[in-house]
Order: structure tokens, then C-alpha cells, then sequence
């Protein structure tokens, strides 16, 4: 098993607040790595060249998870069961939560209170 990391961990990871997972496989969505790439180009020019040879470097060392077919049929899912709860959840973070269900991973992020309304999707702790 192994651990899909959110867009929340990696930012923190930037920071200098948070450590990667030891010993274990740790990946992104393709999503996130949109949201990462997204953050380079809205950074001012001071800030810029750190943000990119960060995300450069995340993007690397890092897996990223393609969105499949199957992760499709999981985001639709989850998007019924909490629609029909009136539970929403933004759509990037669902696609997040649904690569993570379709993996058989655990999800780190520090966003947990959006997350743990998502049937099926397990949380590590951070």
C-alpha cells in the first residue's frame, strides 16, 4: 500500500514543514500536478525560481498518477453519494480522492475535514 500525496502536504513540504513518508510509495494525481504547475505560474517573479526548481523537483521524484477510466467511474461515484448527502467537495479534490480509492492508497493531506466525508477513502495521519 502506499500513499497519495495532496497538494495541502506538498505545499507544507515547500515550507519546510512537512517530511515525505518513509519506506513507502508515495505518488500524485495528475490533477495535482496541475495544481502545482498552476502555483508556479501564478508566483510573482521574486518568488517564481524557487516555486519551479521545487515543482520541477517534485515533479521528478515524484509518480504521478494518470486519470484512468476506472478513477473516472470512482470520481462519478463519489460525486453521486455525496451530492445525494448535499455533501459536495470541490472537484479536483474528489478527483484526488478518487485515484487514491482506485489505488488502494491512503491519502495524506492537511485538508482532513474535506476529505473525511468520502466514503471509502482512507487518511494518514500527518
Amino acid at each position: 500500500m502506499g500513499t497519495l500525496l495532496d497538494t495541502s502536504v506538498l505545499i507544507d513540504l515547500e515550507r519546510g514543514r512537512a517530511t515525505l513518508p518513509a519506506e513507502e510509495d508515495v505518488a500524485i494525481a495528475a490533477i495535482t500536478a496541475s495544481e502545482l504547475l498552476q502555483g508556479v505560474l501564478r508566483a510573482d517573479a521574486r518568488h517564481r525560481p524557487a516555486r519551479e526548481a521545487f515543482v520541477e523537483g517534485v515533479l521528478a521524484a515524484i509518480p504521478t498518477i494518470p486519470f484512468s477510466l476506472t478513477t473516472a467511474r470512482i470520481h462519478a461515484s463519489l460525486w453521486a453519494q455525496l451530492a445525494s448527502r448535499r455533501a459536495t467537495l470541490g472537484a479536483h479534490d474528489l478527483i484526488v480522492a478518487a485515484t487514491a480509492i482506485s489505488l488502494g492508497w491512503s491519502l495524506a493531506t492537511l485538508n482532513r475535514r474535506e476529505f473525511e466525508r468520502v466514503p471509502g477513502l482512507e487518511l494518514r495521519r500527518q
